[in-house]
């Protein structure tokens, strides 16, 4: 029965929270969730699992944009037969990215049948709607919770609206239409969320699960909603939280929709992992679901994942597009050079280059940022003045500024950076 004193879900609030710790496991790799750890970035594969070297070859371009953590559909028996073979692959190519297998109405099954798969994944990503129904359900639950103590691994307990315990909710239903004052349908749905995943949780415990294994997330379509049912989460358990709109859309819509979701909680102190959920366009790479994730944590200063490029929108005084296209080149520079970069030049992802487009705001933004340039507007010099540390540097003139700065770039990083970890670069 829910109790007469709580409050509609829709109308809670919470502080900051500090959730339990999880570790996500693959050979010498833990990627720690919660417990004050930084907040990851993950992603999911929209390869068919048994084709192992294409969901391989996925899996190393998710991770190499930044993906700390890949979750693979596991749906069939081929499918769980060629898990080990994925990791195989990953590890040959020296990609250690924990892999987190996405279990359906079979998983009970996959994960006893194929001892190999269960071992060979670092973390079991559970629904609880989609485990069985009536005497069935709690069975075959315990058949998931038991191969994740068996194989020492974590578990997502991952409740979704749309495919949600229908059980629970009925009876939700039935007490609210006994109350005093009912709360509204839409209340009772948040309730069954929560409900469903935090009693999961609590039997998963019962069973002799550590509770520092667990991670819940309740994911929604709709932004309202998703902060309405996330915000009472965090107020009624401490375990660590996975955030995520699910089915987000695509391109502007699925972006703006889960930065917007994302970002209020993760400002509340509410999110241990997250996941931005996008509809690829046909022909774009499911990376971008990634490069989406870690910009809504990097411009919430919350982490750090590349250099960051300042550039003015563009106005009358612009009307030149040269800022645009040196703006688009170091920034693609900048990423594409990452993968090697975090291990050769440590910090460097916090560096902030400013490319400006006239004399309004360009020499100031410049004079912020590490290193920037100030580009000539409309019917100014062509003389382009460059900053270091908050100094005018040089001035570059010509049809090579853009060489030329790209060099200045890397030439700064080399010499701030390329010492960082107590070893000169190479």
């Amino acid at each position: 029965m829910m109790q007469e004193q709580q409050l509609p879900i829709a109308l809670a609030t919470v502080a900051a929270r500090h959730s339990r710790q999880a570790h996500v496991v693959w050979g010498q790799r833990d990627v720690t969730v919660g417990g004050g750890a930084p907040v990851r970035v993950q992603s999911m594969t929209n390869t068919d699992t048994a084709d192992a070297i294409g969901t391989a070859i996925q899996v190393k371009e998710l991770a190499v944009a930044g993906s700390e953590m890949v979750r693979i559909t596991v749906n069939t028996p081929e499918a769980a037969q060629a898990v080990p073979y994925i990791r195989d692959q990953l590890d040959r190519m020296g990609f250690d990215v924990p892999l987190i297998g996405d279990f359906h109405y079979n998983g009970h099954r996959l994960l006893t049948d194929f001892p190999d798969c269960a071992q060979a994944l670092s973390k079991y990503r559970i629904n609880p709607g989609n485990v069985g129904k009536g005497d069935k359900r709690d069975r075959q639950f315990g058949q998931m919770i038991e191969a994740a103590m068996r194989w020492s691994k974590p578990v997502r307990i991952g409740v979704n609206w749309g495919s949600l315990d229908q059980e629970l909710l009925a009876q939700l239903m039935d007490d609210n239409s006994r109350r005093l004052e009912p709360w509204s349908a839409k209340s009772v749905m948040y309730e069954a969320l929560v409900r469903s995943a935090i009693d999961s949780a609590v039997r998963a415990e019962q069973m002799g699960l550590d509770g520092n294994q667990i991670i819940l997330s309740c994911k929604v379509s709709g932004v309202q909603d998703l902060v309405s049912v996330y915000r009472a989460l965090a107020l009624r358990c401490d375990y660590a939280l996975h955030l995520g709109l699910t089915e987000a859309g695509m391109g502007t819509k699925g972006t703006v929709a889960s930065a917007t979701a994302l970002s209020i909680l993760l400002q509340e102190g509410i999110g241990d992992t997250i996941r931005v959920s996008l509809t690829p366009a046909p022909g774009e790479s499911r990376t971008q679901e990634v490069v989406i994730a870690s910009e809504i944590l990097q411009s919430l200063g919350v982490r750090a994942f590349v250099p960051s490029v300042t550039a003015c929108p563009g106005c009358g005084r612009t009307t030149s597009t040269t800022f645009q296209e040196l703006t688009q080149q170091i920034d693609e520079f900048l990423r594409a050079q990452m993968p090697v970069w975090r291990s050769r030049y440590p910090g460097v992802e916090k560096l902030k280059v400013a490319v400006m487009g006239c004399i309004v705001n360009g020499p100031g933004e410049s004079k912020h940022a590490d290193i920037g340039i100030s580009l000539p507007g409309t019917g100014e010099a062509p003389a382009a003045p460059v900053f270091i540390d908050g100094e005018k540097r040089m001035t570059l003139r010509g049809d090579a500024i853009a060489q030329e700065f790209q060099a200045v770039v890397e030439n700064y990083i080399e010499n701030r950076f390329g010492t960082r970890s107590g070893m000169p670069s190479t």
